[in-house]
């Protein structure tokens, strides 16, 4: 080879190795940058922008349509809403520094962060851009002793301090005092386990019922009875959470004013509504007033949106969101919890020591009259009181839901109505016993009953209360009642109800007996 040639092949050598070095200088510098750079979201509130670091920013999303307040949480938390089976607080972040801030409004959007699994959705005006800031762009703030640090973590400089962006610190946005803390879920683990668990586990019934603009539920079996507000005793704990107590069956139960308790808005509903739930955990017994009782629905425990971190001293009474697309999110209260407040307890365990003594000859009487059960007394009729074992209720829904009537039906059939997936005939009693139309049914609920997989849904006048009554006040139906035609109802029973009423006498209440009255029911639709 040439010495011409040998040299021109040196010098491209010599080139490429340049390139390269100039290239991995280049690189080098690039991923000594990019190393220390981190990735924000911005937003903008109130004129003002702020960022979230990208990896906790799951998604953005409108506002959504309905929103669940939480009684005594913080003015910045507007509620909880639910999102993929997921119960999630709604945080306003305006409220955090400025309490009189206004309120969330339908124009706005959530961003729904993610520390730890995690969810919070913080509200704001508008989103803004995705930002690479690097090391130098940042600046950090410092808080004094002693004071807890707030939710701003610092600042980011950019177009040479023409803009100002405030850096949020999203671990602690998560954590402020009353802010519930909801666990996130997989939504496709969590409807895998949902489905073994349904399969699993028995189904549970729960009671739904109103506080001021509130909804609330509470498990069946902590429900000793509901009624409808006795004349109470005059007690010397009277005050602004006791309102007196009522003796049941020998028992005092000092009667608390929930929505007082809750700090709850007045109702706003028929004072003829309002009822006393009497809750029984171990020993203890306590009487909560409410607005008024919803209904009954069924429920597993898996349908609860746990709310598990709320940071106030009532918090433990919530155990989560129970959502209905139809009837509303309620509250579900952890009956067990009901009396963790020194202020309830004081009330139970007070009245049972000032009152034992008139009530004690009650009470030993009680202990005497053995098992008792469960009714869902009802009206059907004028002066016509009925009461069915609630173990054969499924539920109970409104009257006005849509039905859907297939040609050739007696008229007795109102139509079919779906149910939690599940067609339920829907019989009107009245047209099926020959009885005159109601006027007005504004006060109408439907009882779904299940009879060899078939649901029906059985319409009555209105729901009166629950009844916990000893096997003692049994009676077989006296004959009498069944005596007024083929058509009357009560032909069909065999039992009633004797229930000792407020004024001391006893009411007389016809027992549903399912099995004989699905036999005339499936006379009249033409089956065997």
């Amino acid at each position: 080879m040439s010495a011409p040639a040998s040299s021109a092949m040196q010098a491209d050598a010599r080139a490429a190795a340049a390139a390269i070095a100039a290239q991995q200088a280049v690189a080098a510098r690039v991923l000594r940058e990019a190393a220390g750079m981190e990735v924000v979201g911005t937003f903008f509130l109130a004129g003002q922008e702020f960022a979230l670091p990208a990896d906790h920013v799951r998604e953005v999303v409108g506002m959504p349509e309905r929103v669940t307040p939480i009684p005594l949480s913080p003015a910045c938390l507007e509620g909880i809403f639910t999102l993929r089976g997921a119960a999630i607080p709604l945080l306003n972040v305006g409220r955090i520094f400025d309490p009189a801030a206004p309120a969330a409004s339908r124009e706005q959007r959530v961003a729904i962060i993610d520390v730890d699994d995690i969810q919070v959705g913080l509200v704001f005006d508008a989103t803004g851009e995705v930002l690479r800031v690097r090391p130098e762009q940042r600046a950090g703030l410092r808080w004094d002793e002693g004071r807890p640090p707030g939710v701003v973590a610092g600042a980011i400089t950019l177009e040479d301090g023409a803009r100002i962006v405030q850096m949020l610190d999203a671990a602690r946005l998560v954590r402020i005092d009353n802010v519930p803390q909801v666990r996130a879920h997989a939504s496709v683990a969590r409807e895998a386990w949902r489905m073994r668990f349904l399969r699993q586990a028995q189904g549970r019934k729960c009671i739904s019922f109103t506080v001021g603009a509130q909804r609330f539920a509470l498990a069946m079996e902590a429900i000793q009875e509901i009624m409808r507000v006795p004349e109470l005793q005059p007690s010397v704990m009277l005050g602004r959470l006791c309102k007196g107590w009522l003796n049941l069956r020998g028992a005092p139960v000092g009667v608390v004013d929930f929505g007082a308790l809750l700090q709850c808005a007045p109702g706003l509903g028929d004072p003829d509504d309002a009822r006393v739930l009497v809750v029984r955990i171990g020993d203890e017994q306590l009487g909560l007033l409410v607005d008024a009782v919803d209904d009954i629905r069924p429920y597993f425990d898996a349908d609860i949106l746990p709310i598990p971190m709320l940071g106030t001293a009532r918090g433990a009474m919530y155990r989560g969101c129970l959502p209905h697309a139809e009837l509303g999110d309620s509250l579900f209260l952890a009956h067990e919890a009901l009396f963790s407040d020194l202020e309830v307890g004081e009330i139970c365990a007070g009245h049972r020591r000032l009152y034992a003594a008139q009530a004690g000859a009650a009470r030993a009487a009680e202990r005497r009259v053995g098992p008792r059960r469960v009714y869902l007394a009802f009206s059907l009729g004028e002066g016509c009181g009925w009461a069915a074992d609630i173990g054969q209720v499924r539920e109970i829904v409104g009257f006005d839901g849509p039905l859907t009537r297939p040609p050739g039906m007696p008229d007795c059939v109102r139509g079919m109505m779906q149910v939690r997936q599940q067609m339920v005939c829907v019989v009107d009693l009245r047209a099926l016993y020959g009885m005159a139309p109601l006027a007005d049914r504004s006060g109408c609920r439907i009882l779904v009953l299940e009879h060899d997989g078939e649901r029906f849904g059985l319409v009555v006048d209105r729901v009166d209360t629950i009844l916990s009554l000893p096997d003692s006040q049994r009676r077989p139906s006296p004959q009498l009642l069944r005596v007024n035609g083929p058509d009357d109802m009560r032909r069909d029973a065999v039992e009633a109800l004797e229930v000792p009423g407020e004024d001391g006498r006893e009411e007389v209440r016809t027992l549903l007996d399912k099995e004989r009255f699905l036999a005339t029911l499936k006379q009249h639709l033409g089956g065997a």
